[in-house]
Parts: structure tokens; C-alpha cells; sequence
């Protein structure tokens, strides 16, 4: 690389991953293949536009690869429909909102502050700015969702649209009784599962296709690929509610918002590290990396209880759960900052009806997607848990500790080799 400014950081922000402990529930490490196409010569087209509908002329190849990656996402998830275009789950979701509602239309989400995302109708997002958004929350005694309660919020609320899924939520969903509510207040089911989708695709959490009417996620964090979105429809029928939009199938209406309605030219060389990405998520190897994942995460999050640290709704089913530090007179933003200092990267998380701000938070958010994929196991987890315990209670080992982690990290080689 000519620029040797550019070429020095990246080297430099090589060195930091290979050297830390990545505990960050929403990052992974790609392969040499998803790495390659991201930054190949499929930069250069422009390609406004579907497979064999495009603006521009030159796409012969680009088709290709588009068409290659919508046949392996719908193959990997079952799905009979699915646009590989949109360039991160937040606008994924967008489109879902602007094909399928009109602007002031009620959104009703998982709430931010219970494990939600910014993107189901928080008010600072565009979703709660065009949209009206509408929370439920966990129920405070098992911190599990409440479809009773949510229930009850959409008979009063009466949204257009009910989102499930969660960037901080360590449970697995019931998409059979959201769909039975939606029914009910006549509204639409979109199931965000941009956290577990790997997970999913490889059937070991609950399936959302048969349930939702439309699924939305993200490729980059436990299915592995590089960083976009993804739209899905098992079912493609048309609006069954809105009059105004019934005459044309779901497919339709998203496949508009995405383009020209919230994007203009696709990420060619993103849409052919997704295709590798799903290929890879289709084979054996990738089931049994979805299995360590999950029991790797069950395996640190009892270890963290060993150690006296209060897991929020007692453990998980996924890749992640939430530590509440309360007891321990740490805040989440101190801890993040102790752990970053000895190479274990977190972050700190607002806990269900923290009193704290979310620029200061009472817990941490841990994954194991990342680890898991440079090859740690059960027994790796509870030298981890060790270092965690270690640092936020005495930091008079940071120096001593930090080598130890570096030393471990050694061990286990990134899955990219580049």
C-alpha cells in the first residue's frame, strides 16, 4: 500500500486484535475469502438496481454474483425470498418500515434500555422520528420478556408493526406467540435476528420464518460474514392489512424501499462476501462453530456466577448475556475501561431498569462468537472468567494480568490469516 499512513494503522489495528480478547457480542473475525471479495475489484461497479434490472450498463458479472448470494441466503435460512442489498441491519430495517407502513404509524419494539436496538423505534433513531414508537419492557422479577404484557401493550397501542429481537437479550424468542398477538391487533411481525442468526440458520435456537412475515438481520456477527444486511420472506404475500399496498407481494414493496426508496448503488464486493459467507455458514464446520458459540457462552456465563457476579435472567441460550456489576460497586463504563487495560474488550451495557445513565451503565455485554472462533473451548472460560473476576476486583494486577492475556492470545491465531 502506497499510503503508508493508512497502511499503518491497519497493521497496527491488526496487531490490537490479534492481541486482545474479543468479548464484544456484535463483532467476529472473518475468513481469508469474506476479507478478499470485501476488498476486491467489485468495488469499482456501480450497480443501481436488482439482477438483470439495473441502471447502469457493465453488470453481467455483478448479476451474477448478486443472484449466487440471494439463492445461498434463501438455501441457508430456508427463505423463498431475500434481498442481499441493504448496507447494515439498522437500514434493513428501514426499508422493512417505509415498504410496509406510512410515516407516524405505530412501531412496538423490545424497549432500549431492556436489551432492544436503536433501529425499533427508539426516538432518536430515524424509526422514532418517521415513526411512532412504542416499548415493551422485561419483567422485572425473571427478566425474561412478558408476552402477556406485551399482549396487553399491543391491544392498547394498536401498532401497525411489532418488531422482535434484541442486541442485548440472552434468551431465545417465542416467535409463534408474537405472531398469535399480531394477529390479534392485526399487525405485522418483523423479527430482527441480527444478534443469533447464525445461530438460527444453524437450528439451534427457535425458527422465526414460519412466524414472521418478514426477518431482517445483520452478516456480521455470529454468521461471520462482513458487515451489511439482509432482508427474508418464507412467506411472500401481499399486505394484508394496509388497502394501500395489498395489490403488490411483500417481495415488491421491500425490494422498492431498498431501491431507490432508502439506498442507491449496492455494495458489489460486500454482496460477494456475503455470498461466501452464507456458503461457509452452510457447511459442518459452521454448525459445530455454532455449538462451541453456545456452549462456550454458557460455560463463561457460569463461571462469572462462580466468581459472585449476578447474571441477568440467571444465564443464557445464545452467543451473549449481560453482567450486572451492582454488587460489586463498579460501574459498567469502569469495568469496560479495567478489562480494556489487561487486552479483553467488552461493553458496557445498560442492564433491564438500570438506574445508571447509558453513558455510565451498572453492567457489561459478553459474547463469545469472536473467541469461538479462534478456537477457545470450555476450558479456555474459565481462565477468562479468572482474568474478568481478577481485574474488576483488584487493580493492582492489571500490569501482571495483561501479560498473561497477551501470552494467551498467542495461542489461538485469528481466522484470517491477512
Amino acid at each position: 500500500m502506497h499510503d503508508k499512513t493508512i497502511s499503518r494503522l491497519i497493521t497496527k489495528e491488526g496487531q490490537r486484535q490479534k492481541q486482545q480478547l474479543n468479548l464484544i457480542a456484535s463483532e467476529n473475525y472473518v475468513s481469508d475469502d469474506v476479507l478478499e471479495a470485501t476488498g476486491s475489484v467489485l468495488t469499482n461497479k456501480y450497480a443501481e438496481g436488482r439482477p438483470s434490472k439495473r441502471y447502469y450498463a457493465g453488470c453481467e458479472v455483478v448479476d451474477e454474483v448478486e443472484a449466487l448470494a440471494i439463492e445461498r441466503a434463501k438455501k441457508l435460512f430456508g427463505a423463498t425470498w431475500a434481498n442481499v442489498q441493504p448496507h447494515s441491519g439498522t437500514q434493513a430495517n428501514l426499508a422493512v418500515y417505509q415498504a410496509l407502513l406510512t410515516p407516524g404509524d405505530t412501531i412496538l419494539g423490545l424497549d432500549l434500555k431492556h436489551g432492544g436496538h436503536l433501529s425499533h423505534g427508539f426516538s432518536a433513531n430515524a424509526s422514532g422520528k418517521s415513526y411512532h414508537g412504542v416499548a415493551y419492557q422485561l419483567n422485572p422479577k425473571t427478566e425474561l420478556l412478558d408476552y402477556a404484557a406485551i399482549r396487553r401493550i399491543a391491544k392498547k397501542e394498536k401498532p401497525k408493526l411489532i418488531v422482535c429481537g434484541a442486541s442485548a437479550y440472552s434468551r431465545d424468542w417465542d416467535y409463534q406467540a408474537l405472531r398469535k398477538i399480531a394477529d390479534e391487533v392485526k399487525a405485522l411481525l418483523l423479527a430482527d435476528i441480527a444478534h443469533p442468526a447464525g445461530l438460527i440458520a444453524a437450528k439451534l435456537l427457535n425458527d422465526p420464518f414460519d412466524h414472521a412475515h418478514v426477518v431482517t438481520t445483520t452478516t456480521h456477527k455470529t454468521l461471520r460474514g462482513p458487515r451489511g444486511g439482509l432482508i427474508m420472506l418464507r412467506h411472500d404475500i401481499n399486505h394484508p392489512y394496509d388497502k394501500t399496498k395489498n395489490k403488490k407481494k411483500l417481495s415488491e414493496l421491500i425490494d422498492s424501499a431498498v431501491f431507490p426508496g432508502t439506498q442507491g448503488g449496492p455494495l458489489e464486493h460486500v454482496i460477494a462476501a456475503k455470498a461466501i459467507c452464507f456458503a461457509e455458514a452452510l457447511t459442518p464446520a459452521y454448525k459445530r462453530y455454532a455449538k462451541q458459540v453456545i456452549r462456550n457462552a454458557k460455560t463463561l456465563a457460569k463461571h462469572l456466577s462462580g466468581f459472585g457476579f449476578r447474571i441477568v435472567s440467571g444465564g443464557t441460550d445464545n452467543h451473549s448475556f449481560l453482567v450486572d456489576l451492582t454488587s460489586k460497586g463498579i460501574t459498567g463504563a469502569e469495568a469496560q475501561q479495567r478489562l480494556s487495560d489487561i487486552g479483553i474488550t467488552v461493553n458496557k451495557n445498560l442492564l433491564p431498569f438500570d438506574t445508571q445513565s447509558s453513558t455510565i451503565t451498572s453492567g457489561i455485554r459478553l459474547g463469545t462468537a469472536a473467541i469461538t472462533t479462534r478456537g477457545m473451548d470450555e476450558k479456555d472460560m474459565k481462565k477468562i472468567a479468572e482474568w474478568i473476576a481478577q481485574t474488576l476486583t483488584d487493580t493492582k494486577q492489571t500490569k501482571t494480568l495483561a501479560r498473561e492475556v497477551e501470552k494467551f492470545t498467542n495461542d489461538f491465531p485469528l481466522f484470517n490469516k491477512k
